[in-house]
């Protein structure tokens, strides 16, 4: 529910108390040290505090402001992201919100245990540096730095040559890597049947003896021979004929859904994931995604829309004993 309070005035933090009297966990995003400045720290002393701002509460950027761009710029995952040779990409729906949210929901739950009140303290450029943790890690120790890749796989050779799992197909891209040892026998002799179920098998790929194949060892030119044989197969096919190819033949791999996919994903509707509800009063119902998990064989509810500012503040503060004339006066002072 949202409601409005001026904690710069002495009526709005009495109001403020007054909410928080009792509460386990008050989650907050100022900027480092205004929480304490407004005095509420006094008021909360018994409380779990999460903060969550974009660099924590101390260091040279603590009170520096940024925004999903800057601290996924910061966080080291911008980097990473994008093709290889071009500029980075930011996904479009920001990211650093998600990532800092569920690591404060995490350390609330953790404080919890404790019979004596925490401060979480999030940094939502740490949060976001664990988005690609292997990166900071393999600077430490080799002394590498990760590159992007777009479309093609790390670790898959010990010579230097790149493999491709992400493959155009005929209404969008699809996810296959092309793998030797016990995880590749099966699904490569399952796509040599696949391609010839559909014409001719090429002879790069018929040549393969895949009780033997070892992708860790081809050179470059192999591999794109290999690619050059499997792309036009792959582009033959939409992204639900891959997808009811590979789940029938048990194969690795997947398509690349976009937001329609998602919503008509047939796994996702049998376990009743999308939720109804009109986004504000006077719109018609529109899906929205549930909760994460079920508990208990059953997913939790979404109650209400995002609420708008103030919507919830005769509701709220009649809870907390402010009468309908006092709220008035409290309005007109400009404090609520």
């Amino acid at each position: 529910r949202g409601i409005t309070c001026d904690l710069k005035s002495t009526e709005g933090r009495a109001l403020f108390a007054g909410l928080a009297t009792g509460a386990r966990i008050v989650i907050e995003s100022f900027a480092p040290g205004r929480f304490a400045e407004l005095g509420l720290d006094e008021i909360v002393r018994d409380a779990i505090v999460v903060s969550i701002t974009p660099y924590g509460q101390d260091g040279p950027l603590a009170r520096v402001p940024g925004s999903d761009l800057e601290v996924t710029a910061a966080s080291g995952s911008l980097w990473l992201a994008g093709e290889e040779g071009r500029p980075p990409l930011r996904t479009a729906q920001p990211q650093s919100p998600y990532w800092s949210g569920m690591y404060g929901a995490l350390g609330a739950l953790v404080a919890l245990q404790s019979s004596v009140a925490q401060r979480v303290d999030v940094s939502a450029q740490a949060a976001m540096t664990t988005v690609h943790p292997p990166a900071p890690v393999w600077w430490d120790i080799a002394r590498e730095e990760h590159g992007r890749t777009g479309p093609f796989l790390l670790g898959r050779s010990n010579v230097g040559s790149r493999f491709r799992n992400l493959w155009a197909c005929a209404d969008g891209f699809v996810s296959l890597a092309i793998q030797g040892g016990p995880i590749g026998r099966h699904p490569g002799r399952m796509l040599a049947e696949w391609m010839a179920e559909r014409g001719a098998v090429p002879a790069v790929i018929a040549a393969i003896d895949w009780t033997i194949f070892d992708n860790s060892t081809l050179s470059q030119a192999q591999v794109d021979d290999l690619e050059a044989a499997i792309a036009p197969f792959l582009r033959s096919l939409t992204k639900a004929e891959f997808f009811d190819g590979v789940v029938k033949r048990k194969m690795l791999g997947y398509p690349v859904s976009d937001a329609s996919d998602s919503l008509a994903d047939p796994q996702l509707r049998a376990r009743d994931f999308w939720r109804t509800l009109s986004p504000a009063e006077g719109l018609p119902p529109m899906p929205f995604p549930g909760g994460f998990a079920l508990f208990d064989g059953e997913r939790p509810a979404v109650r209400r829309p995002a609420p708008g500012v103030g919507e919830h503040n005769a509701e709220i503060y009649r809870e907390c004993g402010v009468s309908s004339g006092e709220l008035e006066r409290l309005r007109a002072a400009g404090v609520v």
